[in-house]
């Protein structure tokens, strides 16, 4: 009988403890995620600083491609005096899409959504240019071109290039 007490007892205290501990658990088991979730971040960063300053450089041009065709930008920078409304839109389109090539493995150190909105941003510019020259007549300018992109551009409520600027700075801040 001392035998059959003792395991009673002894299953009393098991199942005791195993309940303390499982309700112990539960009831911190966010903060231990946490505390391995950021455990693992730190030794992540630590681990290669070099992908770091990387990852810093990628969302650093991808900025500078985001203001080099933002439509404000590329008709100061690629208007000649009397271009016709085709050779400016040629141009535009082959400065974007070279801007893109050029800066197209940077796709390897940001997010996936801001490679998407990047991505966008171009396709819509160039869908804005080429909307833009459809309505206007064979003998318009480049001018005519820049003028009516612009006031398209100055109707918008929330400015596509900035909210993309946002977004890259928002994933920088995130690196650290």
């Amino acid at each position: 009988m001392d035998l059959q007490k003792f395991l009673t007892d002894a299953a009393v205290l098991i199942i005791g403890g195993v309940a303390t501990v499982s309700a112990g658990y539960y009831l911190i088991r966010d903060d231990i995620r946490n505390y391995f979730r950021l455990k693992f971040a730190a030794q992540k960063k630590e681990e290669n600083p070099q992908l770091l300053s990387l990852r810093l450089q990628a969302h650093e041009r991808l900025i500078v491609f985001i203001e080099r065709i933002n439509p404000s930008n590329l008709f100061i920078r690629l208007h000649q005096q009397g271009i016709s409304v085709q050779e400016l839109q040629a141009t535009i389109l082959n400065e974007i899409r070279a801007e893109y090539q050029h800066n197209v493995t940077q796709q390897l150190y940001i997010s996936s959504a801001t490679w998407n909105v990047v991505k966008q941003l171009k396709d819509d510019t160039i869908a804005m240019v080429n909307n833009g020259v459809e309505n206007l007549s064979p003998d318009a300018t480049g001018v005519d071109l820049s003028r009516k992109i612009l006031q398209h551009m100055t109707g918008i409520e929330n400015n596509p290039y900035d909210l993309t600027l946002d977004l890259i700075k928002n994933d920088i801040h995130l690196l650290f």
